[in-house]
């Protein structure tokens, strides 16, 4: 398991900063939301967790993002050793154009598994990790696509439980499923959070007052209020966050 620990994280894109003067700590297991308006840094937050943002031209960043007590941004990190460790699960489900096995079975190959009956065994404990495998044990050899739109933001989700992270990422995970696969989704969260420490940006503030342990709420870029889930809801801190929660503030 692990932790993760941030230290004054600052985030540019060009001359537009992103993130100002970010600290946290967020324990290992257990699940904290990521809350607050467009466009106030959330995405670019958990993107900085596993170096994403390092993909966007003209970003620069200067702070710490420890895990475990290493600097993810040190001189000595390996980018492709962070996304193996620190998965991440999009707000679109972003299926390969591959079959349901290979898709979860295309990263352990990546990195070295070549064993087809090792690679079984990851695929249908992945699936079944993401309560998946019974609705497509009969039917691995088919074409992803075919899946609906719930069972493809699962299937991604099997996909990054497949090469055995310790954080995974979701960024607005149910933004474009029905409340069904939303329920789906969230049983599955809570199901995740004994074994793997979870983060997850939602703009559904009753989301994470469902889901999470813990809550931040960022605006314009600055960190405003952390705290638990319950607390941060019932009892804020601040007033900007009592706007918010409470509609007052868009």
């Amino acid at each position: 398991m692990s932790s993760i620990v941030v230290n004054d994280l600052n985030i540019w894109f060009d001359d537009k900063q992103a993130l100002r003067d970010i600290s946290m700590t967020i324990p290992e297991k257990g699940i904290t939301a990521i809350i607050g308006p467009s466009g106030c840094g959330k995405s670019t937050f958990i993107r900085s967790i596993n170096r994403m943002n390092d993909l966007i031209p003209n970003c620069w960043i200067k702070g710490k993002v420890m895990v475990d007590g290493k600097d993810l941004y040190g001189p000595d990190v390996d980018v492709t050793e962070v996304r193996k460790r620190i998965g991440m699960v999009f707000q679109r489900p972003n299926p390969f154009p591959k079959s349901i096995y290979e898709n979860i079975a295309y990263a352990p190959r990546i990195h070295g598994i070549k064993d087809r009956k090792q690679l079984n065994e990851i695929v249908e404990r992945s699936l079944r990790r993401a309560a998946l495998w019974d609705e497509v044990k009969d039917r691995l050899d088919r074409s992803a696509y075919e899946l609906s739109g719930g069972q493809q933001q699962r299937l991604c989700i099997a996909r990054a439980l497949a090469i055995e992270p310790d954080i995974i990422l979701f960024d607005e995970p149910c933004s474009a499923l029905d409340p069904i696969a939303t329920a789906r989704i969230e049983d599955l969260l809570s199901d995740l959070k004994n074994e793997y420490t979870v983060v997850i940006v939602t703009h559904n503030m009753q989301q994470a007052a469902r889901v999470a342990d813990r809550t931040a709420f960022f605006y314009m870029g600055e960190l405003v209020e952390f705290d638990d889930t319950s607390k941060l809801f019932e009892r804020p801190d601040n007033e900007l966050t009592e706007k918010y929660i409470t509609g007052r503030m868009g």
